[in-house]
């Protein structure tokens, strides 16, 4: 790296810009643009504060390192500032004194993330913040910098230096008293936090002699693999990721202490403790060797041996309901966008224009069906051919989410083996009318029929026809036996009871599906019970009656109400929230009109008692209110941007309005009578006590 992504006058000490991230970054970005390194600070500004609204930049320690790409940067550039005022950027600890803005030219490759990377794992050292803090003029602050991303610091043992390295042991029995451990960590953006919580374990193991840990990061940059020696050896791993574990299979049968990549910066002592507890326990969880477990993401995968069934059941269900929910917002929304162009009769012709008709040949307003019968419909010519192509393109989708849904549930069991059967038995579940209960059934036999197979102990000559052709065809085979055989029927008995059920709805029957439905989907706002809800509602959507459409619309507006509750709450009252959480605020106003209920997420993982109650009431409301005014949904994403697919749209709209004001008045209510400590509270405790008392505060 260029020992000039630096300088002096990128360097201010002791300033007090502001109140709030906003103003650091423009004061940081004022320094870069007078160094001669970007054309225009504002436009640097508004990028790095794009970047900072997405999520804080905080790190532990008191550190923030706000960072971007911008069109009017020159070359990769590391502005810092120490500030006499601390500020919010939403760090686990507290308001943060250390500040880092890293600015990348828009076209520069990986530069930026390899500044960001070194400068991260400089910044969980506690010599190297302290050498920051204690510096007395810009030019220290140069040297110091420039030393850590240049790597003449000394490196930690998961990036080693012939002369960092420890001395190679003698080739004798080595000590039985140290516990040799393995880690990965993974963080989505695999940026910042994969290598803090890689040098926190192996500065943690430093400083004890019972314990070697060498670590694997999977980042953004290359990764290097652990050795396949070094895992041989290895008493015990440690899985710190929010991702998925590439080649998990390595680790196969070694005990396993799993968690978030945060737990391993903030409690990266702890964690040893407990593998190396587990690496002496013989009934610990142990990294599974099955299919499943090493083809899956972290999200499906069973992690190891000692989950229950129940609980890897329920994690493959999930899986298959996120893989499936792309197929229905696609699906769904071209068949809104069919009724636009089409009006709703399209949905009686659309396969009759679509395949009889031609942009030079379109057709009117009376269409010959295949019976010889006439249907009359409002719309003609390009309108309803449009209309018709993408309605038939949308059916097209929709008929297959049960089959993917299947497929990915039996995905979610077995890995890459268990997609054929499961969506076999995806497709014979439709064909004989088990619906979406079908599909649910048979993703879990495939996926159980194809985890035992690929289970079995096969000669050489046999195992590489296992999962393409002997896992598949068997699996498919005995999913489509006991479907036909014993379970196709009950099913379908089943699924024609829950439809008629819907379809008779009224009155409190009606309103109380609708409660229902709201406590669901903003009980956890994207999580398992809200997945479950919308399941609910999409895979009804496909049979188009319209007790299905109307409890789509329920779903789809309680899913809208937590964004716009906290929104409306953080405008009226922002005393009682963060600047973070203000600007939070501002963005929930678009990401509650397109149903996006994570956007209430970071309040409701900040303040989780005052906030997922508040938002289960107004969810509740909202639903009850759109049951019992009749609205309806044909599409099922989008929020208020599908108004086109909505039957009375007023009343949904009303229903979403009050739904959120109650909502927005309850967290306020909560938060006004029941105060909590602010992360600045927190931050005046004793500096050892802040990731406590920052924890204590939800």
């Amino acid at each position: 790296m260029s020992p000039q992504v630096i300088l002096p006058e990128l360097v201010d000490l002791d300033v007090a810009p502001g109140d709030a991230p906003e103003a650091v970054i423009r004061h940081l970005a004022a320094l870069v643009t007078t160094a001669g390194r970007a054309a225009d600070a504002d436009e640097l500004a508004a990028d790095a504060l794009e970047r900072e609204a997405k999520s804080g930049t905080g790190v532990p320690g008191g550190v923030a390192i706000p960072h971007c790409r911008s069109e009017s940067v020159a070359e990769p550039t590391l502005a810092f500032a120490r500030l006499s005022k601390p500020v919010d950027f939403q760090g686990p600890d507290g308001p943060a004194d250390l500040v880092f803005l890293i600015a990348a030219p828009a076209g520069g490759g990986k530069a930026h993330l390899k500044i960001l990377s070194k400068l991260a794992r400089g910044l969980v050292k506690k010599d190297f913040r302290a050498a920051l803090r204690g510096a007395a003029t810009p030019e220290e602050i140069v040297d110091v910098v420039d030393a850590r991303i240049a790597g003449t610091a000394q490196k930690t043992a998961s990036e080693p230096t012939a002369a960092a390295k420890k001395p190679e042991p003698a080739p004798t029995e080595p000590t039985k008293s140290v516990t040799r451990i393995v880690a990965i960590t993974a963080c989505p953006t695999g940026i910042a936090h994969t290598y803090m919580a890689a040098d926190s374990l192996t500065q943690a193991a430093d400083d004890r002699d019972d314990v070697e840990v060498t670590v694997e990061t999977q980042g953004s940059s290359a990764v290097k693999p652990l050795p396949a020696e070094t895992i041989a050896a290895a008493d015990a791993v440690i899985f710190a990721t929010d991702v998925g574990v590439k080649d998990r299979a390595r680790f196969a049968g070694k005990p396993v202490i799993e968690s978030g990549v945060k737990r391993a910066i903030n409690e990266p002592t702890a964690m040893i403790d407990e593998a190396i507890a587990a690496a002496g326990n013989p009934d610990a969880k142990r990294v599974s060797g099955t299919a499943g477990a090493d083809d899956a993401d972290s999200s499906s995968s069973p992690g190891g041996s000692s989950l229950s069934w129940g609980k890897r059941i329920q994690q493959a269900v999930m899986t298959g309901v996120s893989y499936m929910i792309p197929f229905v917002a696609a699906g769904g929304l071209l068949l809104a966008l069919g009724f636009l162009f089409g009006g709703y009769e399209v949905a009686d012709v659309a396969d009759r224009v679509s395949q009889a008709y031609t942009p030079w040949n379109l057709p009117g307003n009376e269409i010959t069906m295949d019976d010889g019968t006439v249907t009359v419909v409002d719309r003609s010519d390009l309108m309803l051919y449009l209309g018709a192509i993408l309605f038939a393109t949308g059916n097209f989708g929709m008929s297959a989410i049960v089959a993917i849904l299947s497929a990915f549930i039996a995905f979610g069991l077995a890995g890459r083996p268990g997609i054929a059967p499961g969506f076999i038995g995806g497709a014979i579940s439709v064909a004989i009318g088990a619906g979406f209960l079908g599909g649910l059934v048979t993703g879990i036999l495939a996926g159980l029929i194809a985890l035992w197979l690929t289970s079995l102990s096969v000669p050489r000559w046999l195992a590489s026809l296992m999962p393409v052709v002997v896992v598949p065809l068997v699996a498919s085979m005995g999913v489509g036996l006991i479907m036909f055989l014993f379970l196709g029927r009950p099913l379908t008995s089943l699924m024609n009871a829950l439809t008629d059920w819907l379809g008779g709805m009224s009155g409190n029957s009606a309103i109380l599906l609708g409660i229902i439905v709201g406590l669901m989907m903003c009980s956890d706002m994207g999580g398992p019970i809200n997945k479950a809800a919308y399941l609910f509602a999409t895979a009804g959507l496909s049979t188009g009656d319209e007790a299905s459409l109307q409890v789509m619309a329920a779903v789809m507006g309680a899913g809208m109400v937590p964004p716009l509750a906290m929104a409306l709450s953080s405008a009226l009252r922002p005393s009682l929230y963060t600047q973070a959480e203000r600007e939070n605020g501002k963005a929930g106003w678009l990401l509650g009109a397109s149903f996006i209920s994570e956007g209430a997420i970071p309040f409701a993982a900040a303040d989780p008692l005052r906030v997922i109650p508040s938002m289960m009431a107004g969810g509740a409301v909202t639903g009850a209110l759109s049951m019992a005014f009749g609205a309806a949904s044909r599409a099922p994403h989008g929020g208020v941007f599908v108004f086109f697919a909505i039957d009375n749209v007023l009343g949904w709209f009303v229903a979403i309005i009050i739904g959120a004001i109650v909502g927005a008045i309850a967290v306020t209510a909560a938060k006004q009578l029941w105060p909590r400590k602010t992360a600045v509270d927190s931050a005046s405790a004793d500096p050892a006590d802040a990731p406590a008392a920052a924890a204590a505060s939800a």
